[in-house]
């Protein structure tokens, strides 16, 4: 109970804490607009991005449609980015999804547990860190197909690596502690000691590492669509990017800036939101 009551009350002040921060507020304003973009997709409620609004390359104009231009097929660069978003979104969330609970999983166990299971797992997290992510999540792509569902289980197969080792870390250190050993002289089970006595204390470090995975997701996303590995079917940040490579020898930068622009807004959002996190509900910086 008394973890519970404290549990409760970090989670009071970490709000409280982030309310004050008029930053992080615009920075969470700006997430939940990508969020609502992401899901209008999902409900087919976008515009089409492929439908022809006017000439080749037509410059930004006061015009929604073409406020970020058009392509050389005459196609909204605006809806191809209201594209994009959806993709890096879903993208972001999905991959988080998947590498999270294993993270959690295998840290808990490792930690926990410690001998041979705690082996296992150090060694298994030592030899996918020994080759360089990009090419560890080129291979898994090419092996399962290319497409976005292929590279989601390639990135989110690998990115648990870092969550597993700080999870780990902190059972190590919370399994020797009173509230564990008094549990434990009160006949708690090691399911009890794990999820509900050992997990609440370090979930923090989950949610914080959640926001920073989408974050590296969309990132990787855009540079595996970029080198051919990702999303084929053109509705992606990084093949504009990858079309821009020529567009801007002729002059038709505007494709290029839309996607810098685009990018920038959720990159920085994600990257202060996640600082704001670890400041507030980190146990050791909470005022």
């Amino acid at each position: 109970m008394s973890t519970q009551v404290a549990n409760n009350s970090l989670g009071r002040r970490a709000l409280q804490k982030l309310l004050r921060q008029k930053l992080t507020v615009i920075c969470f304003v700006v997430i939940i607009i990508y969020l609502s973009i992401a899901l209008l997709g999902a409900l087919n409620l976008l515009p089409d991005f492929q439908a022809r609004v006017g000439e080749s390359y037509e410059p930004p104009s006061l015009s929604i449609a073409k406020i970020f231009g058009t392509d050389i097929f005459g196609r909204s660069v605006l809806f191809k980015l209201l594209a994009g978003t959806k993709t890096a979104i879903s993208i972001g969330f999905l991959v988080t999804s998947i590498a999270v609970p294993i993270g959690i999983t295998l840290g808990s166990l490792a930690g926990y547990y410690g001998g041979k299971i705690d082996g296992f797992v150090v060694w298994l997290f030592s030899v996918i860190v020994s080759v360089p992510y990009l090419l560890m999540v080129i291979a898994i792509s090419y092996v399962l197909g290319k497409g976005m569902l292929s590279m989601c289980i390639a990135m989110g197969s690998i990115g648990w690596v870092g969550l597993c080792r700080l999870i780990r870390a902190e059972f190590l250190k919370h399994k020797e502690r009173e509230y564990v050993l008094a549990a434990r002289l009160l006949g708690a089970n090691d399911y009890n000691l794990i999820f509900k006595q050992i997990l609440p204390n370090v979930l923090h470090l989950a949610i914080i590492t959640a926001s920073l995975q989408v974050l590296g997701a969309i990132k990787s996303e855009v540079i595996l669509t970029y080198l051919g590995v990702g999303v084929q079917d053109g509705s992606s940040w990084g093949s504009m990017i990858s079309d821009a490579t020529g567009e801007l020898v002729n002059g038709h930068w505007w494709p290029l800036a839309g996607v810098v622009i685009t990018m920038f807004f959720i990159i920085y959002a994600l990257n202060v939101v996640g600082d704001a996190l670890r400041d507030a509900l980190d146990p050791k910086l909470v005022d």
